[in-house]
């Protein structure tokens, strides 16, 4: 007997299990791109709930047009994201077809080698021819030998008809799971050709702005002038009461410098600020529910990309009514008011504070203790455009920190 068919038999097995090996890791892979393209569509059906209002409720050009931006980048990251998932099931039906063709040519292998089996085992079904096979040893060794050969070729043979059947099973699965990968990615190039039109429209109506806002240039530079003089009056306000909430509390742990850039911590300061630190990045959102719209730091305008902007906090759009949380234990050590302007909230945590301003209602007082998700205000709803944002502000005693960096996926 050879022992060939044995020898590829355990390739085939090792090919195998490379291959599920291969099968599992992009599978994993699909999910984390399906999870990330879910987030994403979520996301632009945010955009279209809470940055477009009716057409009654425009708003400015101004917030159109950084709403449009925002939604056309989310959707060329969706886009990006769904074909990937379509380049990834691509590979996927291609190293199935392989593994099928491979499969079918093991089968066919198998076969011919079980009908040889078979005849074999036909020409020598005779008990007697077997028991003179035995009989007509040399020696017991022989005997011995003879007898162990025959029990293997039986094995043998038992094993290989177990091969085709599994080999069967498993081309009726790979056939199977090949049909529904098609089928996959068919509706993924469709959502996908649908995703591209719609962003071929958004970047038209884009265009229609922009020329809109170009050819009234004055009228634009004065509503960027006034956004800015409002940003800056609120940095300043948030700036000044931590300023002055330093040197209050230093006074209190009996400090006599009238240095007011950090705050002398006490020891149960020093865990709520270590705990505080320790949680970057798995920090709650300040609202249940909402969308980053416009980020921390320096960024280019929206019309005209040679003017710089920039945020020392970040805008969350969110849903009318809704109010805004602690994102930690601390205590409310100031409330903001700006003239012409909202309120605001700030709470310390340790050295850290965050301030939470656009508020219509309050529901703490300074001085009062809070936890994480306790409800410190209603967000306001202006009533000219619809929209409902909260401006939220981190620092760590006088520096200003960035939010995404800090709040869980800002």
């Amino acid at each position: 007997m050879t022992y060939k068919p044995i020898y590829t038999f355990y390739w085939i097995l090792v090919l195998a299990l490379g291959s599920v090996g291969g099968m599992y890791g992009q599978t994993n892979e699909q999910k984390s791109l399906e999870a990330k393209r879910t987030r994403l569509q979520k996301e632009i059906n945010d955009i279209n709930r809470l940055l477009f209002a009716e057409k009654k409720q425009r708003g400015t050009v101004l917030d159109q047009i950084e709403a449009l931006d925002k939604r056309i980048n989310v959707r060329q990251e969706l886009i990006k994201v769904t074909n990937q998932q379509a380049n990834l099931l691509n590979r996927k039906i291609n190293t199935n077809v392989r593994n099928i063709s491979k499969l079918k040519n093991d089968l066919t292998a198998l076969k011919e080698d079980y009908a040889a089996i078979i005849r074999k085992s036909y020409e020598n079904r005779s008990q007697q021819g077997r028991l003179m096979f035995l009989l007509s040893s040399d020696n017991f060794f022989q005997a011995f030998k003879r007898l162990q050969y025959m029990k293997q070729y039986t094995d043998y043979r038992k094993e290989q008809g177990e091969q085709i059947v599994k080999k069967t099973e498993e081309l009726t699965t790979l056939n199977t799971a090949l049909i529904d990968q098609r089928k996959e990615k068919e509706v993924l190039i469709a959502q996908n050709k649908k995703a591209k039109a719609q962003m071929m429209r958004e970047m038209k109506s884009q265009k229609e702005l922009l020329g809109s806002i170009r050819k009234n240039e004055s009228k634009y530079a004065s509503a960027v002038q006034k956004k800015k003089k409002e940003a800056k009056k609120i940095d300043q306000q948030i700036d000044r009461l931590i300023r002055t909430a330093i040197v209050a509390s230093n006074k209190k742990a009996g400090s006599k410098t009238k240095a007011s850039n950090k705050f002398l911590l006490t020891p149960e300061a020093t865990i709520i600020a270590n705990n505080f630190s320790a949680n970057k990045g798995r920090l709650i959102w300040p609202v249940e529910k909402g969308i980053k719209s416009q980020g921390f730091g320096v960024y280019k305008d929206a019309v005209y990309p040679g003017i710089k902007h920039e945020s020392n906090g970040v805008i969350i759009a969110t849903d009318e009514g809704a109010v805004a949380r602690a994102i930690f234990k601390g205590e409310v050590i100031a409330i903001l008011s700006v003239p012409g302007g909202n309120k605001g909230v700030q709470v310390k945590h340790g050295n850290y504070i965050s301030t939470y301003y656009n508020l219509s209602e309050l529901y703490v007082a300074k001085g009062d203790e809070v936890n994480a998700k306790t409800e410190l205000g209603k967000v306001y709803t202006n009533r000219s455009n619809g929209q409902t944002r909260l401006k939220f502000y981190l620092y760590e005693d006088t520096q200003k920190l960035n939010p995404e960096e800090w709040v869980f996926q800002l």
